[in-house]
């Protein structure tokens, strides 16, 4: 049996939006970390992933399910139930998002500076008057 995630595990304070390297969508990299010491159930993965709402987390799930990098387990019996985990494929990920990581904690000051210089929150993709990408 694998521990429990850490509700603490990503600091609502942690800059996470500013990794400017993602897989899939803006939490793809957290689910993926989720998933490194086991399979998790859904609910155990929305605890350390705060404020993402059930239809965004399965979104994302799906989406790494597409690409190859979670795999959705169904066990059936009185009490279905459901388990994602990592692939070879998502467990080869580990090591890139560990360099990214600490690029992004190398780099924090400048990341930050960057985005207050342009009135952008840690949480905002861009500034609200910024043109839509191409």
């Amino acid at each position: 049996m694998t521990e429990p995630l850490d509700p603490e595990m990503f600091d609502p304070l942690c800059p996470s939006g500013l990794m400017p390297f993602r897989v899939g969508d803006k939490w793809a990299g957290m689910i993926l970390r989720c998933l490194e010491g086991g399979p998790r159930r859904f609910s155990e993965l929305r605890v350390p992933l705060g404020d993402i709402t059930a239809k965004v987390l399965t979104r994302s799930l799906r989406a790494l399910e597409r690409d190859g990098f979670v795999v959705r387990t169904v066990h059936v019996g009185p009490a279905r139930d459901v388990r994602y985990a990592l692939t070879p494929l998502g467990r080869s990920l580990l090591p890139l998002l560990d360099a990214a990581r600490a690029w992004a904690e190398a780099h924090l000051d400048e990341l930050l500076d960057a985005r207050e210089g342009l009135g952008i929150s840690s949480r905002s993709p861009a500034p609200p008057d910024a043109p839509a990408p191409r």
